[in-house]
């Protein structure tokens, strides 16, 4: 399968540094293997995605094995479906990927985070990495047999375009309860995660699960979650000191799994 011009929407030719359409359109390819199809223009900021702070933070906690129970999860729905071609959104620096992976022939993954995708493809070389907006997916229409999407955000409309009939789209959102220990360090009012309210047009929404387990983290290991949460940015300098000097963190999760297929 080939890319696609995130501009013109013309097939890529591939390059030993480059790619390139029939309209002169050109992207770089990294030394480490990954395409860069996310144009200045599409460019929210100067360098949009997660940070390389918040990355290493990501990339320790999940090492670790913390959400492994959640990876498990998807891959074995994945395995049911044996997709020939699987993209990965908001796949980061590759710790679900490169397991997804397993259950595919050819896997793609997609960040819009550079630092991150430079990471992934440079411990993952097995999976195809490209730096590019989940709001213009840039693939054939008709193309993929298998999307994941945990926590990313997507245009639905591409999805409904690049999954072929029949196909499948995986997303895990947060459950209701998901991390409320960590939250209450922050928040006076803790909330519960709105219910599951998404609709993808052209989907059929196949099946619905919630997977919850506590854990049990070190003080580095919640403050390294916490980096990983959007509420990070809400947390004092105090909570950040109280979380790395505990002994021993109890937090819940609750993720909610939906599965969706493609209709005819």
């Amino acid at each position: 399968m080939s890319w696609r011009c995130p501009l013109c929407h013309a097939a890529l030719q591939h390059n030993h540094t480059h790619l390139s359409c029939p309209n002169g359109h050109q992207f770089d390819r990294a030394k480490e293997g990954y395409v860069n199809l996310l144009p200045v223009q599409h460019k929210r900021s100067r360098d949009p995605g997660d940070n390389g702070e918040m990355i290493q933070a990501r990339r320790a906690f999940l090492d670790a094995g913390h959400y492994q129970p959640l990876r498990d999860r998807i891959r074995s729905r994945l395995a049911t479906v044996s997709p020939a071609v699987l993209l990965d959104i908001g796949c980061g620096e590759g710790y679900y990927t490169h397991s997804f992976a397993e259950t595919a022939q050819e896997t793609f993954g997609l960040d819009v985070s550079k630092t991150a995708i430079r990471i992934a493809a440079k411990r993952y070389p097995a999976v195809q990495f490209c730096v590019a907006s989940s709001q213009r997916l840039p693939f054939d229409d008709n193309s993929l047999d298998a999307v994941v999407r945990i926590y990313a955000p997507c245009n639905p409309e591409e999805l409904t375009r690049v999954v072929r009939a029949g196909g499948w789209v995986i997303t895990a959102t947060p459950g209701p309860r998901h991390l409320m220990e960590l939250k209450g360090l922050i928040y006076d009012e803790i909330r519960l995660h709105a219910p599951h309210s998404e609709q993808l047009p052209g989907f059929t929404l196949v099946e619905s699960e919630s997977l919850a387990y506590p854990m049990t983290l070190t003080g580095a290991e919640a403050a390294a979650l916490l980096q990983m949460t959007p509420f990070a940015w809400r947390a004092s300098t105090e909570v950040w000191q109280q979380l790395r000097a505990l002994p021993q963190f109890l937090c819940q999760t609750d993720f909610s799994l939906h599965i969706w297929q493609r209709e005819d």
